[in-house]
C-alpha cells in the first residue's frame, strides 16, 4: 500500500514530542470506562487478568488492547482507545501482561515483547467461551510489536481476526533500545528501569535460587535488565538474541490481513528502522502513517479526543459505516 499521508497535526505546546509524550501518560484525565476483571488460566501454571467493557447492546464484535511496557488495562490511552470503540459498538477486553495486573504471577517468567503465545491464548479463551465473529486487535508500543509479530509469523490464525492497529510500535527493538538510551530519553528509561528493578526485588522472593542481589545490583540499564532476566527467563541466550527474535519488523511481509502502523516522526523512543516505509510501499496490507506530531502515544487533539483513537475508529470501520 501507498504510505498514508497524515491527517494529524498538533497544535502549540503539542507540537512537541516530549511534552505530548509525558503529558498524554501523567497529565491526560482519565477516560471514564467500567471494566470488569476477569482471571484466566495458562497452560504452564500462571495467570492472565482480562479487564472487560460491554457496550447496552448484544454484539458480535470484540476489540482486544495490549498495553506497553509497564502498563497495564488502566492507562489512559487504553480507556481511551476502549471508550471510543465501546461507543461504536464493540466490546472491549484491556490485556494486562503477566505480572502487570497489579498482582505478581506464578512463575518465574513474565512478560515481553515477543511473547505471542500469551495473546493466541487470550484469543482461543474468547472463541471458545464467548460469541464473537469479529476480533480487532489493537496494541500500543510493546503491545503493538507483540500484535504484528503475532500476525506474521506464521502460525494459523481464527478467520474472526479481522483487522489489526500497532501505536507508537517499535518494530526494530534494539534500535528502540539504543534511543531510549539516549541522553535525551532519560527521564523515560529511568522510569522504566525503576520499575523493572522493583518487580525484580518482588520476584527474587519467589525465585530466590535464581534471582540475588548480585545480579539486581548489575541491572543498571534497560539493557542489562534484559540480558540478566528477561533473556534468560524467556530461553534467550542474550539480550541481543531476545531483540533479534522478537522484533516485529522481521514478520511484516508475512501478515495476512490488514494492519495500521501509526508512529510519529518524532516519537523519541523510535528509531529510524521502526518506519517500515520500504515494507509498506510494496505489501497491500500494511498501511504506515506517520505524522509528523504524535510523540510516543500522544496524538492530542483535546483531553476527550486523540487522534490515534479516532483513527483507529476509522480504520477498523473502512469498508463499513461507521455506526
Amino acid at each position: 500500500m501507498p504510505i498514508i499521508e497524515s491527517k494529524y497535526t498538533a497544535s502549540g505546546l503539542f507540537k512537541s514530542g516530549h511534552f505530548s509524550t509525558i503529558y498524554s501518560a501523567k497529565l491526560r484525565p482519565s477516560p471514564l470506562l467500567k471494566q470488569e476483571r476477569e482471571r484466566i488460566d495458562l497452560p504452564d501454571g500462571d495467570f492472565m487478568d482480562l479487564d472487560w467493557s460491554y457496550t447496552k447492546k448484544k454484539t458480535q464484535k470484540v476489540a482486544i488492547l495490549l498495553h506497553g511496557l509497564e502498563g497495564n488495562a488502566q492507562r489512559v490511552y487504553i480507556k481511551g482507545q476502549g471508550k471510543i470503540l465501546k461507543k461504536h459498538g464493540w466490546d472491549i477486553v484491556a490485556v494486562n501482561f503477566r505480572g502487570c495486573s497489579g498482582e505478581v504471577n506464578k512463575v518465574y517468567n513474565t512478560y515481553n515483547a515477543g511473547k505471542t503465545e500469551d495473546l493466541d491464548e487470550v484469543i482461543q479463551y474468547i472463541l471458545k467461551n464467548k460469541k464473537y465473529t469479529q476480533l480487532d486487535l489493537v496494541g500500543f508500543s510493546l503491545g503493538g510489536n507483540v500484535i504484528l509479530k503475532y500476525l506474521g509469523e506464521g502460525r494459523d490464525h481464527p478467520k474472526e481476526i479481522h483487522k489489526g492497529v500497532a501505536i507508537s510500535t517499535p518494530v526494530h527493538l534494539k534500535g528502540s533500545l539504543e534511543s531510549l538510551d539516549k541522553f535525551y530519553n532519560k527521564v523515560y528509561s529511568t522510569s522504566f528501569l525503576l520499575d523493572l528493578r522493583q518487580k525484580y526485588k518482588v520476584k527474587m522472593q519467589q525465585f530466590p535460587e535464581k534471582m540475588s542481589v548480585a545480579d539486581l545490583k548489575k541491572i543498571k540499564s534497560l539493557y542489562d535488565f534484559d540480558n540478566i532476566y528477561t533473556a534468560p527467563a524467556n530461553g534467550y541466550k542474550d539480550a541481543d538474541e531476545y531483540y533479534a527474535k522478537s522484533s516485529s519488523l522481521q514478520f511484516l511481509p508475512n501478515i495476512n490481513i490488514p494492519i495500521l502502523i501509526l508512529n510519529a516522526k518524532n516519537d523519541t523512543f523510535l528509531s529510524p528502522e521502526c518506519y517500515p516505509k520500504d515494507i509498506a510501499e510494496r505489501h497491500e496490507n500494511i498501511h504506515l502513517e506517520m505524522p509528523k506530531h504524535g510523540g510516543h502515544v500522544g496524538f492530542h487533539i483535546n483531553n476527550t479526543e486523540y487522534y490515534s483513537e479516532t483513527r483507529t475508529l476509522e480504520f477498523l470501520c473502512e469498508g463499513h459505516k461507521i455506526n
